[in-house]
């Protein structure tokens, strides 16, 4: 997935924090939200102007953080 045209970064929105599609709901907001226990379905039935892309860009955008935080620890 090729989350870069939907996650965000803007000095001057939620302190710089990635956001989608410029909206001010953070990659982490959704993170937040699916550890706790809530469904795709829920979240979207919660932020109508969400979509299902938008969640896996959110998944794809911090397993890719992930993996270049583990890169860059070797």
């Amino acid at each position: 997935m090729e989350y870069k045209d939907i996650i965000t970064i803007e000095p001057g929105k939620r302190s710089g924090k990635p956001c989608i599609r410029g909206m001010r709901i953070t990659v982490y907001d959704i993170l937040e939200y699916l550890a706790s226990g809530m469904t795709q379905a829920e979240i979207l039935e919660d932020f109508s102007e969400l979509t299902s892309e938008d969640i896996k860009a959110c998944l794809a955008f911090a397993a890719d953080r992930e993996r270049k935080l583990f890169v860059a620890s070797l």
